[in-house]
């Protein structure tokens, strides 16, 4: 009768003895506590604060042919378009949109028929063209939406003027006997929707680049952040102090070792991409390797300074989580990096993922980028990186 009340009574203290020492663990260490508090509160607050909710308007020029009676005042056509386009020229030839278009210079170029009182006369629609060079399925739904909202528009400032002025204003004949049937009436025009974009993937294969980028750099920075932690904890990092090895080859040891585990998770993901899902493939296949070592390699000194700076592999899986979370929101994986303020957008360039997400999906789906700045940032980052992971862990081995 006593064993039954006294086991359970010894079970109960055995665990309230590790909740204790749980919460002494905590209350040790109230930094890690703190960040994993306030870390998800300020980055959901800076993402508050820096995303505008609004989205850019599309750069957009429009293109009036000479002999079209139309106006040529920008600020009409903007008037005209709404919010959502931000019209900044109208010209009378197409050759320098489209070539700014192909550069991703532009949003969208809308070219105004030439024939359009011709057709109306001959009772036909006139067809606008309007051109955007995208590869986002997102983006390309709503510029296909945007096309339509400007077609609208037009018929109906089509339709107001010829009723206002008495049809010279479409057909320049005012005295003239036509017959227009009703639906060219109703909709002088209509639109027609180009893609300039080499490829037009899915959700899945626009989304596969950016999932790839952002499982590359978590991938690589919990690798390595659970390193010098653990060597501190289990004494290794005291016989390191004593041995020959100095704090460069030591990190320059650990990117080489978990860099070529890295590398091979990368090729073997991209292969399964590729064949897999079909995810297009259309640049070259060295300068998408050179992307991902460095995107790789930045994110292994990002690691490598958590890992130095951690006290424990508690405070280190906290802080890749929050640098998880801060990936997500800010490294263009879910929302453009172009419709964050300024100040937001700096911090986002800072992380390796960014810049990964940009270029390889140019690369894979384009077949070239127009940011190679960003891999220039990209190698910078990763060299940076490297100089203050040595400069901490040499501090760290310096320190008795």
């Amino acid at each position: 009768m006593r064993g039954l009340v006294v086991g359970p009574f010894k079970s109960v203290t055995r665990i309230l003895a590790q909740v204790r020492k749980e919460l002494i663990q905590v209350r040790r260490r109230p930094g890690a506590f703190l960040s994993l508090v306030l870390g998800p509160f300020l980055i959901m607050a800076i993402f508050g604060l820096g995303y505008t909710g609004v989205r850019k308007p599309l750069d957009t020029v429009v293109v009036i042919p000479p002999t079209l009676s139309l106006p040529r005042d920008p600020a009409f056509y903007q008037q005209l378009a709404g919010p959502a386009l931000n019209i900044l020229s109208v010209d009378e030839t197409p050759d320098s949109a489209q070539s700014r278009l192909a550069n991703q210079q532009l949003d969208l170029v809308i070219v105004a028929p030439a024939d359009a009182a011709d057709k109306f006369r001959a009772g036909q629609q006139a067809q606008i063209t309007v051109a955007y060079n995208s590869v986002d399925p997102i983006e390309a739904g709503y510029a296909d939406f945007l096309a339509g909202v400007v077609d609208r528009q037009i018929n109906e400032q089509i339709i107001r003027e010829a009723v206002t002025e008495g049809q010279s204003y479409v057909i320049g004949e005012a005295g003239s006997q036509i017959h227009v049937p009703p639906e060219v009436v109703a909709a002088p025009t209509t639109v027609s929707v180009t893609n300039l974009a080499p490829t037009q993937p899915d959700v899945v294969g626009f989304a596969a680049p950016a999932a790839l980028a952002l499982m590359l750099q978590h991938m690589a920075v919990t690798l390595t952040a659970m390193s010098f932690v653990r060597e501190r904890m289990s004494g290794a990092m005291e016989l390191l102090r004593v041995s020959p090895v100095n704090s460069l080859e030591l990190a320059l040891g650990k990117y080489l070792g978990l860099g070529i585990v890295s590398g091979i998770i990368a090729a073997i993901t991209v292969a399964l991409l590729v064949f897999g899902l079909g995810v297009p493939m259309l640049g070259n296949v060295w300068l998408i390797v050179l992307v991902i070592a460095l995107l790789i390699a930045a994110s292994l000194g990002l690691g490598l300074i958590i890992s130095v700076v951690s006290d424990s592999e508690r405070q280190a899986v906290q802080l890749c989580l929050l640098l998880l979370l801060a990936s997500v929101f800010f490294s263009g994986f879910v929302l453009p990096v172009h419709e964050f303020r300024e100040g937001v957008q700096y911090g986002a360039y800072a992380l390796p993922v960014t810049h990964g997400i940009r270029l390889l999906q140019d690369l894979m789906l384009r077949g070239n980028s127009t940011s190679w700045w960003q891999l220039g940032v990209l190698g910078a980052l990763a060299g940076g990186f490297l100089i203050l992971t040595v400069v901490l862990l040499r501090r760290t081995m310096r320190s008795a």
